[in-house]
């Protein structure tokens, strides 16, 4: 059985039994009032009756002796009179006569035995046994209906007469069933024709009803194939004529489902690398609805025009570019007069120059706009970009002379130094002039070789092992490294970690040594002792303001960086400063102003954040301290916990701790 056809039997049975039930209780209501009316009825038949009755016995007792102490002669008294009475015998052969319900009306005495009744075979029997009528006056509905349609019945309706408070005689008035029955007949019938009659109807509207309700369905089935054949997947007619139009619709609508989830984890994933390459890319890039809402904003863009809320995907290009910048203004002016802007160059109010473009774009057709393009660039980062890869190449340069020659010199130190035990040899252990001025050589040499290894050292490839890890314990054990050395020169060490984690990509050995560099240089730079604070927090790496502040305090990096997360590590002295004509050149292979210093340190420490994709800067003020900022990319599943603020609390370390 169909779908179709089963709903629909399933919703005419349901109007039919709600017809069939509202039919019944109008006719149990119906049955009820007329039960009802014929107790009434009938009891003032009976209270009647007994009137009739009252005033025969007042009337056949008048001036009549009875003995007390003789209950038979009273009982045949009361007997004549009553059955002599004819005033009672005209009352019940008018209520048999014209009373429609009333089957019989017997009087009894006190002792049950009939007195008068207008059935003569009951006459001097005992009273029969019948129900009372209160049972049916008081009965529910089924039990009514059983009654009032059953096998017949007499029920009696019962008024007595008393004497001083005892029974002196009952009226009992008969009320049979089928004449209930007989009486109410056509009132019944037509209940029963209305209530037939209200069941065909309820069942032609409902199947009626049904089918115009699911009618819609062959419709909504027509308008989803063309939906599925849009997207290239047309249902099969075969098994289409199979199934019901329910069936059909269902069918589709599941196939549409499950289309629209591969659609959204297609959009999802799309959604995420678009992301991950707006967040990576240095150009910044706007795209706005015709109607001016923003519905793709890039970090970079984000930073160069200084907005700092989220949500800023849906305003409209008024609540963006306000007039509280130049670059705002200016590209505020541009969409407003829809007017399109050709790497226009503007300068902004910290000196920086940003090159801004402004495209509409219009519908081939119908010529109508569909919305504006904005991108922003930044010259001055690619300027920095320029001079940081022609820095890389002249590096790498140096690193293969430096290689070449370190190789060259190393042959003739290590011939210089076996020449050198020969002669030793030769000469002995004595302590002439000669010998002295062989160690002086020898000193030399040997120094010299250190010089040389170490510059080999420093120009070979090193080989990167990176792994995901939390930053925290590495930080952690380079200060425990650096706790003998800076209690021996009196410095104090405060350090602060995040309390939750930052895991990033990096070599843990290449690492602690770069930052033990720093930390070191920074005790060196306090001979008399002082404060070193260490810091590691997680910060949105701002390419401009870094800049602008390098601009302020003097700083040297390793260039402009994309926007991105990075776990920040600050590491702050309060030694005599870097000269402003140095700062330059701190990073300088062999540039050191420490007396018997390498000029090694600062330059490993460098070239192992290049390794790691991460940046040094310092800012420093001569006489107040210096500060050095070593930045590591955080892993792509620590940038997307875009709102990471992590609580921070300090440890304070004493001398030797």
């Amino acid at each position: 059985m169909r779908l179709k056809t089963k709903l629909v039997l399933a919703i005419t049975v349901l109007v039919f039994l709600i017809a069939g039930i509202v039919s019944l209780v109008y006719v149990h209501q119906l049955v009820k009032a007329a039960v009802l009316e014929t107790y009434d009825t009938n009891l003032m038949v009976a209270d009647q009756v007994r009137y009739a009755l009252q005033n025969a016995l007042e009337a056949g007792l008048k001036d009549r002796t009875v003995d007390p102490n003789d209950p038979a002669e009273l009982r045949a008294l009361v007997a004549e009179a009553v059955q002599n009475d004819p005033a009672l015998q005209a009352t019940l052969v008018s209520v048999i006569r014209y009373s429609p319900t009333v089957y019989d009306i017997n009087i009894g005495d006190s002792q049950g035995s009939v007195l008068l009744s207008t059935n003569p075979d009951n006459q001097g029997k005992p009273l029969p046994s019948r129900p009372n009528y209160d049972q049916l006056r008081k009965a529910g509905p089924v039990p009514l209906m059983m009654q009032v349609f059953g096998a017949p019945k007499v029920l009696d309706i019962v008024t007595t007469l008393e004497n001083n408070g005892k029974l002196f005689a009952s009226v009992h008035v008969g009320v049979h069933t089928s004449l209930l029955r007989a009486a109410y007949e056509p009132v019944l019938k037509k209940a029963f024709w209305l209530m037939g009659f209200a069941l065909i109807a309820a069942l032609v509207a409902a199947f009626s009803l049904s089918n115009l309700a699911l009618r819609p369905m062959t419709e909504i089935s027509r308008q989803l194939d063309r939906l599925t054949a849009a997207g290239g997947a047309p249902v099969l007619e075969e098994r289409a004529g199979k199934q019901d139009v329910a069936a059909q619709v269902s069918t589709k609508i599941e196939k549409i489902g499950q289309r629209m989830r591969n659609v959204e984890e297609v959009y999802s994933a799309l959604r995420e690398n678009l992301d991950q390459i707006l967040g990576n890319l240095q150009d910044g890039i706007m795209l706005f609805t015709g109607d001016g809402r923003a519905i793709l904003v890039s970090e970079a863009a984000r930073r160069f025009l200084q907005i700092d809320r989220d949500n800023i995907l849906g305003l409209h290009v008024r609540e963006i570019f306000d007039d509280s910048t130049l670059l705002r203004r200016a590209l505020h002016q541009a969409i407003e007069s829809r007017s399109n802007m050709v790497k226009q160059e503007i300068r902004t109010e910290g000196g920086r120059r940003i090159q801004a473009s402004v495209d509409f774009i219009y519908d081939d057709e119908t010529h109508q706009g569909l919305g504006a393009l904005v991108t922003l660039h930044d010259l001055e980062s690619a300027a920095e970009i320029e001079s940081e890869l022609e820095l890389s190449r002249r590096m790498a340069a140096i690193g293969r002379l430096t290689s070449g020659v370190g190789h060259e010199v190393k042959n003739p130190i290590n011939a210089i130094v076996v020449h050198l035990e020969l002669l030793k040899s030769k000469l002995g252990e004595s302590n002439g002039p000669a010998t002295r001025h062989l160690e002086v050589i020898d000193a030399e040499i040997r120094r010299l070789d250190r010089v040389v290894q170490t510059l080999v050292d420093f120009a070979r490839p090193v080989e990167v092992k990176l792994r995901e890890q939390d930053l925290r314990p590495v930080i952690g054990d380079v200060l425990a490294l650096a706790a003998e050395e800076l209690t021996m020169r009196r410095v104090t060490l405060i350090s602060r970690i995040p309390a939750e984690p930052l895991i990033a990509n990096v070599d843990a050995d290449l690492l602690k040594q770069a930052v033990l560099n720093v930390i070191q240089n920074g005790a060196q730079a306090m001979p008399n002792g002082g404060r070193l604070e260490v810091t590691l927090e997680q910060d949105r790496d701002n390419a401009e303001s870094s800049a602008q502040a390098s601009k302020a305090n003097g700083s040297a990096g390793s260039g402009s960086r994309p926007a991105t997360y990075a776990a920040v590590l600050r590491v702050s002295d309060e030694g005599i400063g870097i000269p402003e004509d140095i700062r330059d050149k701190i990073f300088n292979l062999y540039f050191t102003t420490k007396i018997g210093g390498s000029g090694i340190g600062l330059a490993m420490t460098y070239r192992i954040l290049q390794l790691h994709h991460g940046s040094v800067e310092v800012q420093s003020r001569q006489g107040r301290g210096t500060e050095f900022r070593l930045r590591i990319p955080l892993t792509a599943a620590e940038r997307g916990r875009r709102n990471l603020q992590p609580a921070v609390f300090d440890v304070e370390k004493g001398t030797g701790e």
